[in-house]
């Protein structure tokens, strides 16, 4: 971690300014609501955000509460893949840019964090695991997704973890308190990934699914995927994998009599059981040529109440990326290196993103304790 009492490069300084410019931008405060809100001239935030204004600990930890971000992601550099990703400028800020920024400094916070672990030798990260042959179109994803239930002996069954499954391939996923959907990368032996506890159960699988995706399959940044295939396109071929990894089209061929088309009812089954949104199984129900795209239209203006999932599965909660938050590896590094007294418990408590409270942990006198 970049110590700010030894920092003399003023690129240093510049490239905090540059963080502390786009974080804000992301909180959608101006340089006057910020200095409002730390008590100084809008000038002194001008200055912070072109690095010509060293910052004290005091209001390095200040611009950590007001633009609600972590103290590390300010003072560290995000890995390369991340800053490569979106630029925040004056004439580019939306509300999509913002919340892709929030979820790139949740990303680059659970890299650092899982990086911690493994350097006080509490934590292995799993080794990762990809699909050996070439990934173009919507077929070949579909195979890898098919590929990757083989090799966890999942069959056509339902999938009862997401973040298990991810784990088994080599990511680490951490489910965080920032809107929108999800973020992913590859840095050196580590696959992170970060889904938003925001939206619907359905959703936040979805998005799980699709980074792994990400990992499994390539992506922008470790390509596979054709060079000349358009973003659109690349997320297209994403997002098969993710459907036909949550729902198989085989899946289809289980609950609906051969030669007959599915009904309401039977795609509101499967929809309960794999634990997909509507969205999603009415796609999949196409791919499996359950249905036509005709019927899939009208489908899609008929969601299922909660009340009709509930029966579907006899009212047995179906709960997954919800009450644990992180990976089973990582929350066991965190507790073993909390008995160790290698972290604070209030460092145990923040690493665990809110899975536990201080009162789950053991008793334990922390003052003096430095991390």
């Amino acid at each position: 971690m970049c110590d700010y009492r030894n920092m003399k490069d003023p690129g240093e300084w510049l490239d905090i300014g540059e963080r502390v410019r786009e974080c804000r931008m992301a909180a959608d405060m101006s340089q006057e609501e910020l200095a409002s809100a730390l008590k100084l001239d809008r000038t002194m935030i001008a200055k912070i955000e072109r690095g010509v204004r060293r910052v004290d600990a005091l209001e390095l930890a200040k611009l950590s509460t007001v633009l609600q971000v972590p103290l590390s992601y300010l003072l560290d550099p995000p890995p390369s893949v991340v800053s490569r990703r979106m630029e925040l400028a004056d004439d580019t800020v939306t509300d999509a840019t913002r919340q892709s920024h929030r979820l790139e400094v949740a990303l680059s916070t659970w890299l650092a964090d899982i990086r911690q672990l493994v350097e006080l030798g509490v934590l292995n990260p799993p080794e990762i695991h990809r699909y050996a042959e070439a990934v173009q179109d919507v077929s070949s994803a579909r195979r890898a997704a098919l590929w990757v239930r083989e090799r966890l002996s999942h069959g056509i069954e339902p999938i009862d973890s997401l973040m298990s499954v991810c784990e088994r391939l080599g990511q680490l996923v951490a489910v965080v308190e920032v809107p929108g959907e999800g973020a992913s990368l590859v840095e050196g032996d580590l696959a992170v990934a970060v889904v938003s506890r925001h939206g619907d159960p359905g959703r936040r699988r979805a998005t799980a699914a699709h980074e792994l995706g990400h990992l499994i399959v390539g992506d922008e940044y470790s390509s596979d995927i054709g060079i000349h295939a358009s973003r659109g396109e690349r997320e297209a071929i994403i997002d098969a994998f993710a459907a036909e990894l949550l729902l198989p089209a085989a899946a289809f061929r289980c609950v609906i009599p051969p030669g007959e088309r599915a009904k309401r009812d039977d795609l509101v089954v499967l929809a309960a059981r794999f634990r997909t949104s509507w969205s999603l199984t009415v796609r999949q129900a196409v791919a499996a040529e359950a249905i036509d795209r005709s019927v899939a239209k009208e489908m899609r203006r008929r969601n299922p109440t909660r009340a009709e999932l509930m029966e579907a599965v006899g009212w047995t909660p179906q709960p997954d990326l919800e009450t644990v938050r992180v990976p089973p590896s990582f929350a066991h590094a965190v507790m073993e290196s909390c008995k160790r007294s290698l972290i604070t418990q209030s460092r145990a408590v923040e690493l665990m993103r809110g899975q536990i409270v201080a009162a789950d942990l053991p008793g334990r006198d922390d003052a003096g304790f430095e991390l």
